[in-house]
């Protein structure tokens, strides 16, 4: 059995400790949050172990990293110098490749594993991009997300000054373009001008079109539905008009969280290093003997 810690309660957090608690290899060590000593214990976690560092736990092998993008190197780097393998869901695209090759030589020197952004975008959707890119070489992938609640975008908003509670919901206009729908409670005298601007200033938001909208209560509105369909025209050798789609309904952190144990499990099946999706082989997400694997999958 491998012995996983779940790290951070938030959204993904919640469902990462049902998807470890369900899957038949892994073993719950326990969840670390910073907050154990406040208040009574949830209902929930009454049979957790609820620990505030890691070394409470004893043996670890894998630590799901539950937290935000902007957390995710530092903690995954605390970890990985203590000799325990990571799997996050960082989902800045622009900064993943740089990202693993900073985690990459600390892993190695520690014979330690990082799964970085092990989400479904980026993560499963990359493998399915990868798929349709090399059964069409030559071509344009599109990913229309939504519409539907961005975790990561949420978080960006409600961390900025002023903003006590955020939600951001992606409308996809098509062709990969996106438009971000931000609803606000803002602070008492915070004028709406000034929040928006630093949303719209944001990194998460600088490129698509945003708007910022106040309301009372935010949690009114709440729903962690969220979805993708994702399109490629293209050809194959010389032949034109491959027309390939992926399309999913989901719950946003169930799915992530369901992404981040398959990440887990493979983990444990690679040479020490940082590594993206793509670079694990497929069957090393899945339980059970590869050979039987084969036999029903192929």
């Amino acid at each position: 059995m491998i012995r996983v810690a779940v790290v951070g309660y938030g959204n993904i957090g919640r469902y990462a400790l049902e998807a470890v608690q369900a899957a038949p290899d892994l073993e719950l060590a326990g969840l670390v949050r910073r907050q154990t000593s406040l208040g009574s214990p949830l209902p929930e976690l009454t049979n957790v172990r609820t620990v505030q560092d890691v070394t409470e736990l004893g043996k670890v092998d894998v630590a799901l990293l539950c937290v935000p993008s902007r957390v995710a190197p530092q903690l995954a780097e605390e970890y990985l110098w203590k000799g325990i393998h990571t799997v996050d869901s960082y989902d800045i695209h622009g900064e993943l490749a740089d990202y693993r090759q900073t985690l990459d030589p600390l892993a190695k020197q520690n014979s330690a594993v990082a799964v970085i952004s092990a989400g479904w975008d980026p993560g499963t959707d990359s493998m399915v991009r990868a798929l349709m890119e090399f059964m069409a070489p030559c071509g344009i992938t599109y990913t229309n997300f939504g519409p539907g609640m961005s975790m990561g975008h949420s978080v960006a908003a409600k961390g900025i000054k002023g903003i006590k509670d955020a939600l951001s919901i992606t409308i996809p206009i098509g062709t990969g373009l996106h438009r971000r729908m931000v609803y606000v409670e803002l602070e008492d005298g915070v004028p709406l001008e000034q929040a928006a601007e630093a949303v719209k200033k944001d990194p998460y938001f600088a490129q698509d079109e945003t708007y910022v909208i106040p309301v009372d209560d935010v949690q009114a509105l709440m729903d962690v539905g969220h979805g993708v369909c994702m399109e490629r025209k293209g050809v194959s050798g010389q032949t034109h008009n491959q027309h390939f789609q992926w399309e999913m309904r989901i719950n946003n952190p169930a799915l992530t969280s369901q992404v981040m144990v398959a990440a887990a499990r493979a983990s444990m099946k690679q040479r020490p290093g940082a590594y993206t999706m793509l670079q694990i082989p497929l069957l090393d997400f899945l339980p059970g003997d590869p050979d039987e694997l084969i036999r029903r999958l192929v």
